[in-house]
């Protein structure tokens, strides 16, 4: 099992490595191209950064993105069959507005609590 980290939101790298993410970063692309489509994707994070991370270039708050968060999300689930989105947040926090509320139609609704439920559920979607 691999895994990747990416700051609030993924853009057109990632890294594995926090400490050394400024220069050990592995392309987005190449994650595409890699991985074939039946492997799934689990994203974990609050969601709540400013909507302008996932919704504009240069929205990144620690690079200049060229492209949209939104359109890397995009990719990723244009690519992968199964993708979630687990938040540690309480559900009763998550709204439809914001950046949460933006992607939780990203992920096509397929965000789940950091919860045993959540987590159950989210391994059913992944499974079906």
């Amino acid at each position: 099992m691999e895994y990747f980290y990416f700051h609030n939101f993924i853009y057109e790298s990632v890294w594995k490595n926090n400490i050394r993410r400024m220069n050990e970063t592995t392309s987005t692309w190449d994650i595409l191209h890699k991985y074939t489509p039946d492997y799934k994707v689990i994203f974990v994070g609050d969601a709540t950064m400013a909507p302008y991370e996932v919704s504009h270039p240069g929205g990144s708050i620690e690079h200049w993105n060229e492209e949209a968060g939104a359109t890397w999300f995009q990719r990723i689930t244009d690519h992968f069959r199964k993708v979630v989105w687990i938040n540690p947040l309480p559900e009763s926090y998550w709204g439809m507005g914001g950046s949460l509320g933006m992607t939780r139609q990203l992920v096509n609704d397929h965000m789940y609590p950091l919860t045993i439920e959540g987590l159950e559920s989210a391994m059913k979607q992944l499974s079906k």
